[in-house]
């Protein structure tokens, strides 16, 4: 069945997000009231909100924001990428959409992630709706039936109905001898090269080197040979 998918249709993302204030005393009263409640049954004795906030905001899509969206498409065996980043998530995502409803796209296109369904997708729709945006069809949905969703998930095709098995992009790619650069970066640090370094482009490329990768293992699993990059 995966390889009567068109993998021209397929657009593959990853996307970098990071705790939407610096640090716990930016946010106002009421965030800090609302992320304790968020997080009070995870913290242990020797946790502090504080403390939590940086680790775990980013990737809670009513404490975090979208800093880069990196997509990638095959064309004639190799990979095309792109990104959206930037410090105004409202423009990130706005460029996202105008791609997805774009001519190129307008027959239809499945989103595939890594672990997209549980993070990437769901996070962006959050977003959209947060910043005022109409959700693109590939995003929409509400009151659709799993099989009328356009999503791929590597993580999910690999678990083969295993739902208890969690097995990480780097971990998958190395079982499939996907090679991948070694970065300087990974990303428990993107919000310390985000805030510290004010480095997007850093985190652009890391973003793009994942989507790759994710890529990659689109292949392997239809076994295909691996993609030249343009």
């Amino acid at each position: 069945m995966l390889k009567q998918i068109p993998a021209h249709k397929v657009l593959f993302l990853d996307i970098e997000t990071v705790p939407m204030v610096q640090n716990w005393s930016d946010l106002t009263p009421e965030f800090q009231d609302l992320w304790l409640k968020k997080v009070e049954r995870q913290l242990t004795e020797t946790d502090t909100a504080e403390d939590f906030y940086h680790q775990r905001a980013g990737i809670l899509s009513e404490f975090g924001k979208i800093i880069c969206i990196s997509c990638g498409i095959i064309v004639n065996d190799k990979l095309r990428l792109t990104s959206f980043y930037g410090h105004d998530e409202k423009i990130v995502l706005e460029g996202f959409i105008e791609m997805l409803q774009s001519k190129y796209f307008s027959t239809g296109v499945i989103l595939c992630a890594h672990n997209g369904k549980e993070f990437d997708f769901p996070y962006m729709a959050r977003k959209m709706l947060i910043n005022g945006l109409e959700l693109p069809n590939a995003l929409n949905m509400q009151g659709k039936k799993p099989w009328e969703i356009p999503h791929l998930d590597t993580m999910e095709l690999w678990k083969f109905g295993d739902y208890k098995h969690y097995t990480s992009l780097n971990l998958l790619a190395a079982v499939f001898g996907v090679p991948t650069p070694k970065d300087d970066i990974d990303g428990s640090q993107v919000a310390s090269v985000y805030y510290e370094e004010n480095d997007l482009e850093r985190i652009k490329v890391y973003c793009e080197k994942d989507v790759l990768t994710v890529a990659q293992i689109f292949r392997k699993f239809r076994n295909e040979k691996l993609l030249e990059v343009e």
